[in-house]
C-alpha cells in the first residue's frame, strides 16, 4: 500500500469515529490533487488492512465520499475518483481552455448545427428583430471522455452564417472572426434532468442538475451570445471569492 494511503491512518483515540476521520481525511486529499481524476481506489479489503480498521470502517467512509460525489463505484470494476472541475465565477473563461488548465483533455460531440427563426427569447435576449434568424448550437462537452455537461448555444444567424465551420472551441472560432466575448451575465438554477438529456449523460431521469444561463457580449457591448449549459452536479464545483 502506497505511503499516500498510510496517511489516511484514522486516530483510534480520537471521539470521532473511524469511518468519519477516514473520509475527511481522504477527501481533503482528493481536494488537494493527490489522486488523478479518475484513479482507481484500493478494494474495501486492501485499504482497511492497510490501515488497521474493519472493512466495515472503509465501506462507511467510501459510501460517504460516493454520496458527496467524490468518489463513484462502477459495477464490477471498483471505486474510482471523480473528476470535479471548479470553475471561478469571477474569470470568463471558454470550457477547453479551462479544462486544459486543470489537467483535463476536452472534447465535444456536436448533436446539431443548424440555422433557424429565432424564438421569443432568443428575440429578447439578443436583441433581435422578430424575423431574425439564428444559429442555434448543441453539443456534449466532455473531459476525459466523461460527459461533463449538454450545451444549447445561440447567436445571430449573421455572425455565424456557417455553424459547421466551427471546430471543438466555438470561443476560439470567434475570436478568429474579430468576435470575442468579453463580459457575460451568468444566472444559475437547479433544474431536473429530463430525459433526453438524462440518456445524453447516462444519469437518471429527474436527477438534480445545474443550469447556467448565459448572455456574452462583445468589446462594444453588443450581446451575441444565449447559452444554457445542463452541468452534472456531482462533477462541477463554482467558486466564488468575496472580498469585504
Amino acid at each position: 500500500m502506497e505511503t499516500r494511503w498510510q496517511e489516511l491512518k484514522p486516530d483510534p483515540d480520537s471521539v470521532t469515529p473511524l469511518y468519519l476521520q477516514l473520509a475527511r481525511k481522504l477527501a481533503d486529499s482528493i481536494q488537494a490533487g493527490v489522486w488523478s481524476a479518475g484513479e482507481a481506489l484500493p478494494s474495501e479489503r486492501a485499504l482497511s488492512e492497510a490501515l488497521g480498521v474493519s472493512r466495515i470502517t472503509s465501506r462507511k467512509a467510501i459510501a460517504l465520499l460516493v454520496e458527496q460525489g467524490l468518489i463513484k463505484r462502477t459495477q464490477g470494476a471498483g471505486s474510482f475518483i471523480t473528476p470535479r472541475l471548479e470553475d471561478p465565477l469571477s474569470q470568463l473563461t471558454g470550457f477547453s481552455e479551462m479544462l486544459r488548465r486543470r489537467g483535463f483533455t476536452p472534447s465535444s460531440q456536436w448533436l446539431s448545427r443548424e440555422i433557424v427563426p429565432a424564438n421569443r427569447a432568443e428575440v429578447i435576449q439578443l436583441g433581435l428583430s422578430p424575423a431574425a434568424a439564428v444559429a442555434r448550437l448543441r453539443r456534449l462537452r466532455l473531459a476525459d471522455d466523461v460527459v461533463m455537461a449538454v450545451e444549447h448555444s445561440t447567436f445571430p444567424a449573421a455572425l455565424i452564417p456557417d455553424p459547421s465551420a466551427i471546430g471543438d472551441s466555438l470561443y476560439a472560432y470567434l475570436d478568429k472572426r474579430g468576435l470575442s466575448i468579453v463580459r457575460a451575465l451568468q444566472h444559475f438554477r437547479a433544474v431536473n434532468a429530463t430525459e433526453e438529456i438524462a440518456g445524453r449523460m447516462g444519469i437518471e431521469t429527474g436527477e438534480a442538475l445545474l443550469l447556467i444561463t448565459r448572455i456574452g457580449f462583445t468589446t462594444d457591448q453588443r450581446a451575441i451570445e444565449l447559452t444554457d449549459t445542463y452541468c452534472r452536479n456531482d462533477y462541477y464545483d463554482f467558486v466564488a471569492e468575496l472580498r469585504r
